[in-house]
């Protein structure tokens, strides 16, 4: 749910957009176009039930800003979801594990919302069986089916659905996170069936987790297939972020301009060595070297685990709102293509005291993030129309 923003100017020069000027994610929420973060106004003039809730669903945070979600209103008094087959991540998620952990993280929104107007939800995971176990064979068949009943139950972590921020910005070294903070955010994830939150603010485990995040970028960065999986994901410009709402947002004046001169190029991976490569991973070690803090989940591993890693997710990213804390995921290390390996491996020491899952069973590290405070703003991130999400 962090993305990486690499340029390559006409005529052989390279730039990193994050290195001239902030990425438009880290800039003023005005710098997007007002209806490509429409959706975090709320479900404005919708009056159907179902659709006010799967309107404050669809802010939910997931892989690359893709929102993979296709929501099926056909049958009455009840809500199916499937997966965007289109918008998935093969490279650095062959096994779609991320992409269910954006599901969970839809589905903990949407029964939110429907609570809020007080309806119940009865969710059932695979209604026709689990999706396979490699992303590649994936097909259409739901990932939940929602049935509606009356009774629900407001929650409290509602009001901050809107209000939730994901900051692709350096955090403030000035402002450290306290210990009661975190245990604050830690023991808002005790719940029945979610994966075991854990943390840490001690300066003696922060330097290992920061290195572990910046190695960990720096080979998603360097490897030509991942980086373009992103780069394919970049959107320049008004035109472009109204015409997607997804993927990379780039709107700053400098974007603006050299986008209208047509110097981009966004075929090939930037030159290792150049200065548009160098800032770039400037960028990236900045991000992990401003980590004031860091939260895991951890648990099983089946297709039902990782969307209750999703859930609990969106549910922590809620409380650390509330408790004015913003929480960014560091996902690299834990991406399950090969030349991740060492550093998956890695990530389970460093948060488990053991390595990476051998048998089923094993506990499997689903999220880690970084927390901190940013020393700005951190606007919205734009959202696709709901009409676009609905089968109705």
């Amino acid at each position: 749910m962090h993305r990486r923003t690499f340029i390559r100017l006409a005529g052989g020069g390279t730039i990193a957009a994050a290195a001239i000027l902030p990425l438009a994610a880290c800039s003023s929420g005005a710098h997007y176009p007002a209806q490509a973060v429409e959706a975090w106004q709320g479900p404005v003039g919708e009056t159907d039930l179902r659709r006010r809730a799967v309107a404050y669903a669809i802010t939910a945070p997931n892989p690359h800003n893709l929102q993979p979600w296709v929501v099926d209103l056909r049958e009455e008094g009840v809500i199916t979801l499937r997966t965007d087959r289109e918008r998935v991540l093969p490279e650095t998620d062959p096994l779609g594990r991320q992409i269910l952990i954006g599901h969970g993280a839809f589905l903990e929104l949407l029964v939110l919302a429907l609570a809020q107007q007080g309806m119940a939800s009865e969710v059932t995971l695979w209604p026709q069986g689990p999706l396979p176990a490699q992303l590649r064979d994936w097909d259409d068949r739901p990932v939940a089916r929602v049935v509606l009943r009356p009774g629900g139950e407001p929650d409290a972590l509602f009001t901050q659905v809107l209000r939730r921020r994901t900051p692709k910005v350096d955090f403030d070294l000035a402002r450290p996170v306290a210990p009661d903070r975190l245990q604050a955010l830690l023991a808002s994830a005790s719940r029945p069936g979610s994966p075991q939150a854990g943390g840490t603010v001690e300066p003696a485990r922060l330097d290992a987790l920061r290195a572990l995040c910046w190695q960990s970028a720096q080979v998603e960065l360097r490897t030509p297939r991942t980086m373009m999986e992103s780069i394919r994901l970049t959107r320049v410009g008004p035109s472009e972020i109204l015409e997607h709402r997804d993927g990379i947002s780039l709107n700053t004046p400098f974007i603006r301009a050299a986008a209208a001169l047509g110097f981009f190029d966004r075929s090939a991976p930037p030159e290792e060595g150049s200065a548009g490569y160098k800032g770039a991973m400037d960028r990236f070690e900045g991000h992990s070297r401003t980590a004031m803090g860091f939260v895991w989940l951890a648990g099983g591993n089946t297709r039902a685990d990782q969307i209750a890693a999703g859930r609990a997710y969106v549910r922590l990213q809620l409380k650390a709102t509330e408790l004015g804390v913003d929480m960014h995921p560091m996902s690299q290390a834990l991406q399950e293509f090969a030349e991740m390996a060492p550093h998956y491996e890695r990530a389970h020491q460093l948060v488990l005291g053991r390595g990476a899952p051998k048998e089923a069973g094993d506990p499997t590290v689903q999220m880690l993030c970084r927390i901190g405070y940013p020393q700005g703003e951190v606007p919205a991130t734009p959202r696709r129309p709901l009409a676009r999400m609905l089968q109705a």
